[in-house]
C-alpha cells in the first residue's frame, strides 16, 4: 500500500453476527457492498463500530479474511488492532497480516496508564512486527490515553507508520498533530470525529475515518470530494446535513446505534454483541426521522 492510498473516507464498518456472537459471512459481505457503492475510499474491518473488543483471533482472522476477499483489491483494507499488552497487539497484527490486510490501525492501549517512552516502544514493537503499514488511532475518551504532539512526531519518523485516525473531540490537538508532522512526507492525519471532517481537510488532513459513512456513504464522500473539487461551500453544506446522523451516537450504547441504523436500513446488520442491546423503540423512532431527513428511508 502507497501513502497516497491513505485519503478519503474510510468506513469503520459494522460487524454483522450470528446467534452465536460469531462473523456473519453474508451480512458482513452486504455492508461492504453498501459502503462500497457509496464510494468509499477504504474499508476499516475490526475498528470501534465494528466490535473489535467482542472476539477472539479465529473470528478477527475470519472478519479480515471475508473483508479483504469480498474488497478484491477495490480499496485499501485496514484492519483493527486494539489490545492491552504489547504481545496480544503483535499477534493481532501478525494475524492481520498473514490474512491479507494492507495495513493496520493500531489502538492506543486502555486501562493501563504507560508513559511516553512506554507507549513509543509498544508501537514501535507493533511496527516492527509486521511489514505493512500502520495508522495509529488515538481515542483518549475510551482508552483514556492520549498521544501527544511530541509522542507523535517520534512515531511518525518510524518507516511504516504513516498516519493518524484521531477521535478526540479536542480539535485544538488534531491541529497540532498536523503541525507536528507537516514535514514528514510519508505521514497523513485524518479525522476520526465526524464533526471535523471539513475541518480536518481545511488544516491540511487527508480525509476521515467516519462511522457515520456506514449508514450514509455517499453524503460523507461528498464532503471529502467537493472539498477536494474546490467547492469550499458545498463540502460545508454536507458536513452540516451529517451532524443530525452523527448527534445519534447518544441514543444508545456505544458502538449499538449505527448498527441499528443499518438494520432500519434493511441490511439485516443483526443485534450488537452484549451485554450491549439495541435501542429503545422510542430511540428507534427517532432514528427513523433522521434518516428519512437524510433520504435514507421513506
Amino acid at each position: 500500500m502507497n501513502i497516497k492510498d491513505l485519503k478519503g473516507v474510510i468506513p469503520p464498518i459494522i460487524t454483522p453476527v450470528d446467534e452465536n456472537e460469531n462473523i456473519d459471512e453474508n451480512g458482513l459481505k452486504s455492508v461492504i457492498d453498501y459502503v462500497l457503492d457509496g464510494g468509499v475510499h477504504g474499508i476499516f474491518v475490526l475498528g470501534s463500530n465494528g466490535e473489535f473488543y467482542a472476539f477472539d483471533d479465529e473470528n478477527q482472522k475470519r472478519a479480515i479474511e471475508i473483508t479483504v476477499n469480498h474488497v478484491n483489491k477495490r480499496v485499501p483494507v485496514y484492519a483493527g488492532v486494539g489490545a492491552i499488552t504489547t504481545k496480544q497487539c503483535v499477534k493481532a497484527a501478525k494475524i492481520a497480516e498473514e490474512a491479507g490486510a494492507d495495513a493496520i490501525t493500531v489502538l492506543t492501549p486502555m486501562f493501563i496508564k504507560p508513559n511516553e517512552k512506554e507507549m513509543y516502544n509498544h508501537f514501535k514493537s507493533i511496527a516492527e512486527s509486521v511489514n505493512i503499514p500502520i495508522l495509529l488511532y488515538n481515542n483518549p475518551d475510551k482508552t483514556t490515553n492520549n498521544i501527544s504532539p511530541t509522542l507523535l512526531k517520534k512515531l511518525a519518523e518510524i518507516d511504516n507508520i504513516i498516519g493518524i485516525k484521531n477521535t478526540s473531540l479536542d480539535f485544538a490537538q488534531t491541529i497540532e498533530f498536523i503541525r507536528a508532522t507537516k514535514d514528514i512526507q510519508n505521514f497523513r492525519v485524518l479525522s476520526g470525529s465526524d464533526y471535523y471532517i471539513y475541518g480536518t481537510m481545511a488544516y491540511g488532513g487527508f480525509g476521515c475515518v467516519a462511522g457515520t459513512a456506514n449508514v450514509a456513504p455517499k453524503l460523507v464522500v461528498e464532503i471529502y470530494e467537493k472539498y477536494i473539487d474546490g467547492d469550499l461551500q458545498g463540502a460545508m453544506d454536507a458536513q452540516f446535513r451529517l451532524i443530525p446522523l452523527r448527534n445519534t451516537y447518544s441514543y444508545g450504547s456505544f458502538p449499538v446505534v449505527m448498527k441499528d441504523c443499518m438494520n432500519l436500513l434493511g441490511l439485516n446488520a443483526g443485534h450488537p454483541v452484549r451485554p450491549i442491546d439495541h435501542c429503545s423503540d422510542e430511540k428507534l423512532e427517532q432514528l427513523k426521522k433522521v434518516l428519512i431527513e437524510l433520504k435514507l428511508i421513506k
